[in-house]
């Protein structure tokens, strides 16, 4: 019995030993969960538009006063614009959300030529992580007051998102 005290002792620090040699595991950084991809809506997509003075990418129905949502590079200047028609009274901030990444933004608003509401208009970094997930994920949502509108791209015209961020940064 004597004869087995120095081996459960041996074993007992070997395995105290490599217990305590073993590392905690590093906690992952917090990612925000992404959101389901909404579904395209008929007759409307994303529209990429090139023109001299820099590019522009909208989500409304094809050669159509109807947008939902557009976005503004000019050439030679930082950033870009961001359009969104809104009914009258609407707080002056255009809150956007792909993929988990949320931001508000604030904006300035103007009587609209094209409804009864009002025109927001704001600008932002198109590095902002909301625009990088939009750009990977190839839909973005707008929420007015308690309202989501989500924009989708149908199948093959995530290429206007992707041509957008690549000529705006």
């Amino acid at each position: 019995m004597k004869a087995l005290i120095p081996i459960v002792t041996t074993t007992s620090l070997l395995v105290m030993a490599a217990c305590a040699s073993v590392e905690a595991p590093t906690p992952e950084p917090y990612a925000p969960p992404e959101s389901p991809a909404p579904t395209p809506i008929a007759g409307y997509d994303w529209h990429f538009n090139s023109h001299p003075d820099g590019v522009s990418l909208a989500y409304g129905v094809a050669e159509s006063d109807d947008v939902r949502l557009s976005l503004h590079c000019e050439t030679g200047t930082p950033g870009l614009m961001l359009y969104k028609d809104v009914e009258p009274g609407a707080e002056p901030v255009i809150h956007l959300e792909s993929g988990g990444e949320t931001e508000r933004f604030p904006a300035e608003s103007q009587p609209s030529m094209l409804s009864d509401g009002v025109i927001l208009s704001a600008t932002a970094d198109p590095s902002h992580p909301v625009f990088q997930r939009f750009r990977r994920v190839g839909w973005i949502a707008s929420w007015v007051g308690d309202r989501r509108e989500a924009y989708a791209a149908h199948a093959g015209s995530e290429a206007a998102v992707e041509s957008f961020f690549s000529a705006c940064g």
